[in-house]
């Protein structure tokens, strides 16, 4: 019993943290149509960020504020050269993870691994460390659950204003913004900043959980996001209550189960990354499945 519960608490810990980095993710690829691998380099770069500032002792959250603004200029820079320089979407995003590689370990000070053990973060400072002794056991998941509600309810507010609104168009019908007067462009940018400063704000607080900051720890990142965001809208796509941005980070928890079930049937260690791929295909492939299955009952409505 102590077993599953310490699974649980761990599918959950990082499964609510990915969770995030996944609601970023839903706003470049689904909403932009915009396939951003510099997540890769901005989620180690918001866990840099953060372990250093904590290590010169700054304030955990204002640590997290800082690396999602951190996140969200990487972010500005894959734009650009999208936008500006037109440069294909998937090469600004491989330029900047390249270019985030040098930058992070500018941050840390040469140092590939950067610790800060016991030092003040979000999970044993502040409102976090006045919790009963019964409670410390929940603390990273409490904590984790509450910064995952606040994104989720940012997010649905902004998506609901003129300028969600517009972002919204620009993946779907940039010639309707354009009729506006407005320039898709600029709305691209300011999409891809919030999808990279969510997932630098995900890398943030993962490092405040181990309180350890990997510059190699983007690797697979990228591929983790999509499966969690394909996952979630492809399973729970018809149910009208659930918004999008619950649906990933349900799906960022489902995708951790299946790694940690993996590793309890005894997958080594090794084939861990291999496993992250197979299941991005299998998710990626049932995707397909169930679009193409749609469109052809739409185009059969007689069929049963």
């Amino acid at each position: 019993m102590d077993i599953f519960l310490g699974l649980f608490f761990n599918v959950m810990e990082e499964g609510l943290i990915y969770g995030i980095m996944a609601m970023g993710v839903y706003i470049t690829y689904r909403i932009l149509g915009f396939p951003d691998l510099s997540v890769d380099g901005t989620f180690p770069m918001g866990a840099c960020v953060t372990g250093t500032l904590l290590v010169l002792g700054v304030n955990p959250w204002i640590a997290c504020v800082l690396a999602f603004l951190a996140g969200g200029l990487a972010g500005c820079v894959t734009g650009l050269l999208h936008v500006k320089l037109r440069i294909t979407d998937l090469l600004s995003g491989i330029l900047v993870m390249t270019g985030l590689w040098s930058i992070n370990l500018v941050i840390t000070r040469g140092s590939a691994v950067l610790t800060f053990y016991n030092q003040p973060t979000i999970f044993n400072s502040g409102i976090a460390g006045l919790l009963p002794e019964g409670m410390k056991n929940y603390r990273v998941i409490l904590v984790a659950f509450v910064v995952v509600v606040v994104v989720k309810l940012l997010l649905d507010l902004y998506l609901k204003t003129k300028s969600g609104l517009l972002l919204r168009a620009s993946g779907n019908n940039p010639q309707y913004v354009i009729s506006l007067g407005k320039d898709p462009g600029k709305m691209k940018i300011l999409g891809l900043a919030l999808g990279n400063g969510c997932t630098a704000l995900a890398g943030s607080i993962l490092a405040q959980q181990t309180e350890t900051a990997n510059i190699y720890g983007g690797t697979g990142m990228v591929v983790m996001a999509l499966a969690s965001v394909i996952i979630g809208t492809s399973l729970l796509g018809k149910i009208k209550l659930i918004r999008p941005t619950a649906m990933v980070v349900i799906g960022a928890i489902l995708y951790k189960t299946c790694l940690v079930i993996a590793m309890q049937l005894g997958l080594p260690t090794n084939y861990l990354k291999l496993l992250m791929a197979v299941l991005f295909t299998v998710a990626l492939v049932g995707n397909q499945m169930f679009s193409g299955r749609r469109k052809h009952q739409h185009a059969n409505p007689t069929q049963i």
